[in-house]
């Protein structure tokens, strides 16, 4: 008789103690940890408001779009591993050249501090990956600036100010798609 775990692996599941981190209700059960009277609820449309490029990538000019704050002297611990820094928050649209190496961060932001640290800002500011896709030929141009976006706990906030802000940026510099990291 074949077991269930011999018959996970055989289809290549991974172990019931290899699970997901549980990210979305973790995120309810903070918001309401911090006194909000409902759940938070994910935006979720029935179109998504997406649309096909009208030419090659290799053509295209891309830009990039973060949630990463950039770094406040005197406003607390922010480097790797620092615990959440409310401080470090900022609430509108911003953006920033992406010459040399901008100094971002994501102590502002509730992650999983407990699974992560921050320590590789590529996996929150992809920057450097985007400068070697264009090198190499794969995107038409990267954009002079990056937009940094804030995290505001409101979606009227997000739909109203700031997605109007990023687009208006995105369409200054001739973006014509844009990468979008939310950390």
């Amino acid at each position: 008789m074949t077991s269930q775990s011999e018959i996970d692996a055989a289809m290549g599941f991974a172990p019931a103690h290899d699970a997901p981190i549980p990210y979305m209700q973790r995120l309810r059960d903070y918001y309401l940890a911090l006194g909000y009277g409902n759940p938070y609820r994910w935006a979720q449309y029935r179109d998504v408001p997406f649309t096909k490029l009208a030419k090659p990538l290799s053509e295209t000019k891309v830009g990039l779009v973060v949630t990463a704050a950039p770094y406040q002297p005197g406003k607390g611990d922010q480097g790797p591993g620092a615990p959440y820094n409310a401080a470090a928050k900022f609430y509108r649209v911003y953006t920033q050249s992406i010459e040399g190496e901008p100094d971002v961060r994501v102590s502002h932001i509730g992650i999983d501090r407990k699974h992560t640290t921050a320590a590789d800002i590529n996996s929150y500011f992809p920057l450097k990956a985007l400068k070697a896709t264009e090198a190499a030929g794969r995107i038409g141009k990267l954009s002079e600036r990056f937009i940094g976006t804030p995290t505001n706990r409101s979606q009227i906030t997000t739909v109203e100010q700031d997605c109007p802000d990023v687009l208006a940026e995105l369409r200054k510099d001739g973006v014509e798609a844009a990468v979008i990291v939310a950390a």
